[in-house]
């Protein structure tokens, strides 16, 4: 194994638990956490501190920072029905983002439904009112420019408020991860994708290494766009749309541009390798430190005690 590659697979084990998290049910009566004893404490984690905020910052939009490293000012809330998507898991206040994102999604899921390609987006995690670390389930979507879309069409309907907590989304990988479920993924699922992913906004779009593979196998004409289609660890019943810096923000942190070529080398038959579908066992070890408000850029402090 490559020293990247090894640097990759202890990298991203936390994904495997993360994306079981992102589905787990949420609640019709959510809790309101507690406050903090001492919020001030440099050691408190970040994630503590901008979990409990309820609303977005005032003043103008700006991502602040990195995917997994920032936060976002003057967020918008995705509304939680429109005519071409609907927001789950609501419990979680997770549907904000930079007006970016919100408009694209907007925009995205009524094209989608126009052309007949998608029958809606059910809408699942974005960002915090504020951005930043979240208690559970991801290490990004904290700038405000990361979006996770359900696997399962939109209902002609409008879900109730426990659909939304407890509907689970739909599963399109085979149980031992080698490909898709002929079952469940259909060819809709690859048109709206390669839609999504053929626009300019887009700078990454993450599914499962299955999804991928099938989507290697199947695509026909230009392929440019699967350069975008990025394997990750999980993503098998969503996928992770990721944008890219709005124009003129100097304060967003700029991921690499996605390598030349479609990706469906073997760079991507790594992924179905033993030691990534059955890692051996590693040794228990003190889990990181969660990362504190000093790690994050120091815009973030402001926006967090921003009215």
């Amino acid at each position: 194994m490559s020293r990247s590659r090894a640097f990759l697979s202890l990298a991203l084990l936390p994904w495997l638990a993360l994306a079981a998290q992102a589905q787990d049910r949420g609640t019709v009566t959510p809790a309101t956490l507690p406050p903090l004893a001492n919020p001030d404490d440099p050691a408190t984690p970040a994630k503590e501190l901008f979990g409990r905020k309820r609303a977005p910052s005032q003043g103008p939009a700006q991502v602040i920072g990195f995917y997994a490293k920032g936060c976002v000012s003057g967020a918008q809330q995705l509304p939680i029905d429109g005519n071409a998507w609907q927001v789950m898991r609501l419990s979680r206040n997770r549907n904000w983002g930079h007006p970016v994102l919100v408009d694209f999604l907007a925009s995205t899921a009524r094209e989608l439904r126009a052309q007949n390609i998608w029958p809606g987006l059910l809408v699942g995690d974005m960002a915090q009112p504020r951005g930043g670390p979240m208690r559970t389930g991801h290490a990004s979507h904290q700038s405000g420019l990361d979006a996770d879309i359900w696997l399962r069409p939109m209902p002609e309907r409008r879900l109730s408020l426990q659909e939304r907590e407890e509907m689970p989304s739909l599963l399109v990988v085979r149980q031992d991860r080698l490909d898709i479920d002929e079952t469940s993924w259909t060819p809709r699922h690859l048109t709206m994708l390669q839609a999504v992913a053929e626009k300019p906004q887009v700078q990454r779009i993450f599914v499962n290494p299955a999804i991928k593979k099938a989507i290697c196998r199947d695509a026909r004409g230009d392929r440019d766009w699967l350069s975008k289609i990025r394997p990750m660890y999980g993503h098998d019943y969503h996928f992770h749309i990721r944008l890219n810096c709005p124009a003129g923000e100097a304060s967003c942190t700029r991921q690499d541009a996605v390598p030349q070529g479609d990706g469906c080398d073997a760079s991507l038959a790594w992924w179905f390798s033993d030691e990534v579908l059955h890692p051996k066992p590693k040794p228990v070890t003190k889990p990181p430190a969660p990362m504190t408000l000093a790690a994050l850029p120091k815009e973030c402090r402001a926006v967090l005690n921003a009215p």
